[in-house]
């Protein structure tokens, strides 16, 4: 029994390695998406009202990805919690039982956490591209302003000429 314990333990403990690997890869990936923000933030170049809205939608990503950044810290205290716990719970075998539980809830959350992530990126590649037409939107509209001032220059500059035929 008590070898099958330590195996259990070790089996665990793996476990428990694994998860705080992928746990510091989602951190890592949400960090990343931080940057990414902030970089398309400098990179374009939109009027007042398109800055203000992509800012607003910068910030809610900014603060989507803190909250998964804290989860994760959550989880990595959890997962130091039960290292600990199974270290001094070696002869109980129901402790094992319950580590398990616990051990397959927090893999349930690391997924979420790791789904909200994908939302994240999906996200932020909506509104890079919501910011790109947006930006092509801005550059027709320049072009018809063009339009329209040369025509306008042209019918004033007709006008002007039957005045002074009349």
């Amino acid at each position: 029994d008590r070898d099958t314990d330590k195996k259990r333990i070790e089996e665990l403990l793996e476990e428990n390695m694994v998860l705080e690997i992928a746990q510091k890869q989602s951190m890592n990936e949400s960090a990343h998406l931080g940057w990414e923000l902030e970089q398309l933030s400098k990179s374009t170049d939109l009027a007042d009202s398109e800055k203000s809205f992509v800012s607003e939608l910068n910030e809610r990503a900014s603060s989507r990805i803190l909250k998964l950044e804290k989860d994760n810290q959550s989880l990595q205290n959890m997962i130091q919690e039960l290292r600990d716990a199974s270290l001094t719970s070696r002869e109980s075998s129901l402790k094992f039982v319950e580590l398990e539980k616990e051990n397959q809830q927090l893999s349930k959350k690391i997924e979420k956490l790791q789904n909200q992530i994908e939302k994240e990126k999906q996200s932020n590649q909506d509104l890079e591209t919501l910011s790109e037409e947006l930006i092509k939107e801005k550059e027709q509209l320049q072009v018809i302003m063009e339009t329209l001032k040369a025509d306008k220059d042209r019918q004033i500059k007709d006008l002007k000429q039957e005045n002074d035929h009349l």
